[in-house]
Formats: structure tokens, sequence, C-alpha cells
């Protein structure tokens, strides 16, 4: 298991395979699978990208196609490994039923849908929207979480049970950041200005729905099935239909 501090991918890495051994002398069962997805890979990016080819392709050749893609994109950018490594620590150091990084490297698609979405990201600012959006249309039907290429998402941001989210175009994500499932964030419809802006430690419970040109600020809570279309203050909790704020910070008042 991690600790506080954040490990560099390297050091992940290494804790993966120590993980993975100890799994295997456990049950040997399990020790083709695990060589495939982790001990015979070379480093955090392969192991990233031989999930992303699993998980999103329907066959051999689109999960071969997935898995060089993404290789292609963590080789040429090995700032996405190291983001990687980031999401996977803020899952085991956020969520009190991950103790380990294995299961969740292996088991959360939500982890696995946003390093789909970070290699979507990377083709469609190299000029490759159509692959871009391909890869964007594999992991909506395969994972169940549709984020749009052109979005911007920071770092340490977990998909909790990863069903059922959508994220449009030009929307923005701080780091640290919590989605459950069900969860829409995206512009109105009759109203194409700005994308929704969702700041740093952000809390979307499931159902939630964010729509038009709003910001939510740092450390807010969006409640379980509220739709929000204003913004909402850092600090503050919103609820309801529409929703209401409420628990904000109270406002400093000088001496």
């Amino acid at each position: 298991m991690v600790t506080d501090k954040i490990a560099s991918a390297e050091g992940l890495w290494l804790l993966i395979r120590r993980e993975a051994n100890a799994v295997v002398a456990a049950d040997p069962v399990l020790g083709r699978s695990l060589s495939l997805a982790i001990l015979d890979r070379r480093g955090l990016g392969s192991a990233v990208a031989f999930q992303i080819g699993q998980r999103l392709g329907s066959d051999s050749p689109t999960r071969a196609q997935f898995t060089r893609v993404a290789n292609e994109a963590f080789g040429a950018s090995p700032d996405l490994v190291e983001t990687a490594s980031r999401d996977l620590q803020g899952i085991v150091l956020h969520d009190p039923a991950s103790k380990r990084l294995l299961p969740p490297f292996l088991n959360f698609k939500g982890y696995v849908a946003l390093q789909a979405w970070r290699v979507a990201n990377w083709l469609w600012r190299e000029g490759r929207s159509d692959l871009a959006l391909l890869l964007q249309s594999a992991c909506s039907e395969q994972l169940q979480v549709s984020i749009h290429p052109s979005a911007s998402i920071g770092t340490s941001v977990f998909l909790d049970h990863a069903t059922g989210i959508i994220v449009g175009s030009s929307v923005s994500i701080g780091d640290e950041v919590t989605i459950y499932q069900n969860v829409t964030i995206g512009r109105k419809e009759a109203d194409p200005g700005r994308a929704p802006r969702i700041g740093r430690g952000v809390l979307l419970s499931s159902g939630a729905t964010i729509l038009g040109d709003l910001c939510i600020g740092d450390f807010a809570k969006i409640g379980a099935g509220s739709v929000v279309t204003h913004d909402v203050p850092a600090g503050c909790t919103a609820v309801g239909v529409p929703a209401r704020l409420t628990n904000c910070p109270e406002a400093r008042v000088p001496a």
C-alpha cells in the first residue's frame, strides 16, 4: 500500500509488482493473468496501455490497436504515466475500501476509463481527433464512461463505480475530484457558451447534473441527484432540484 507521500511512477510500479508476486505466491491460479497484466510488462505505462487495450477492445485487432496507441501516447508524453501513477495513488489514499494498489489497477473500470481519456486527450491535442473520438466511443460502449477528448482533467481524480458518467466538450475538472456514478457535466442545450469548471477537491455525488456556464468552487460538494445550473462557491454544499446552497463557510470578518 502507498503512504501519504506520493510515489513516482517508477516507485509505484515496484510496489504493484511486489503485490502481484505476493498474490501469485498465495494463489497460483492467478499466475497467468497477472503475468500478462503485470509481471511481463516493462513498466507502469506498458501495463496501463495493456489494460486500456483489454478493456476497450471488442476483439483481438482492436485490443492490439488500442494498446499500441496508448503505448505511443505514453512514450511520447511520459507525464501521462506520472499522472496515471497519481490517479491510482489517489484512489488508495481516498477510498476506504481500497487498501492495496493491485485491485483498483486491475478491477476498477473508472481508473482504466480515465487513463483511456488521457490518451484520447493527447490524441486530440496532437490533431488526431478521429482516433480520439473512436477511443471515446469505445470507452462509452465498453465501460459506460463518456468523456469528450477536449475536456480538461487534473490529477488524482477518482471515478468511483464509473457507470453512466458523461463529461462534455471543454469541461474543466481540477485535481483530487471524486465523481460517482450517473453524473452528467456539460453545456446547456439552449446555451452553447462555456462549459462547467469544476474546482479542486470537489465531490460530485451519484446522479448529479451540472449544466451551463458555471463554476463549482474548490472543495464544494454536490448532493446526490442535484441539478446545478449556477455557481457553487468554494466549500459549499449544493443539494436539490434546482440545487440550493447549504453549509457554506462563514465569511471572514475583518478585525
